[in-house]
């Protein structure tokens, strides 16, 4: 039986040392296999018209993150504050910026870190603010046998993937790994 836990713990440990950097760049691999897409066509949907669409986000940005306070203005996105257009501007540009950061490997834990808080954010709101905990199959229940409850079957897997990359880093081939290295040169010659 030593032997045999020798055997295991060799091996294994000879794996876990050897592709240390490769789980998190395959998690930032299926991150930008499922995930990028996604929240960039979302993002896009949140443009307002023209060149400053950017700073000027759509009544559908506002629909999609604040349903309940637009309706009750009467959808006229103009009646919401500055409060509501930082809200939805922000998220606009996370949705760009945070993924791109992720799949590139730049600033990878803040970015997967960000994306967190977005994900739960963004579930709280499809929950709560369109209702869905009112959808048994929208909230889904673990343990229930049915993977494809889009809450919280769906987006526990996210949050595997950017949980190990806050906690791994950015992995191989990542201009983390490229900054590390130009940094740890920069203090070797100081």
């Amino acid at each position: 039986m030593d032997r045999l836990i020798s055997l295991h713990s060799g091996v294994f440990g000879w794996v876990e040392r050897v592709f240390d950097g490769v789980l998190p760049l395959l998690s930032r691999l299926a991150f930008a296999g499922v995930l990028l897409v996604y929240f960039w066509k979302s993002a896009v949907t949140k443009l307002g018209d023209g060149v400053f669409g950017i700073l000027s986000p759509s009544t559908g940005a506002y629909a999609q993150i604040f349903p309940k306070q637009l309706e009750a203005v009467g959808y006229d996105s103009s009646q919401l504050g500055v409060f509501h257009w930082a809200v939805v501007t922000a998220g606009t540009w996370a949705e760009f910026i945070l993924p791109l950061l992720i799949v590139i490997g730049l600033f990878t834990r803040l970015s997967a870190l960000g994306m967190i808080g977005f994900v739960v954010v963004q579930s709280l709101t499809d929950l709560y603010g369109h209702g869905g905990i009112e959808h048994v199959e929208t909230l889904g229940a673990w343990f229930d046998g049915a993977p494809d409850s889009v809450i919280l079957d769906q987006r526990a897997f996210w949050m595997m993937v950017l949980i190990t990359l806050v906690v791994k880093g950015a992995g191989a081939l990542s201009l983390d790994r490229v900054l590390q290295m130009k940094f740890a040169g920069q203090t070797a010659t100081a």
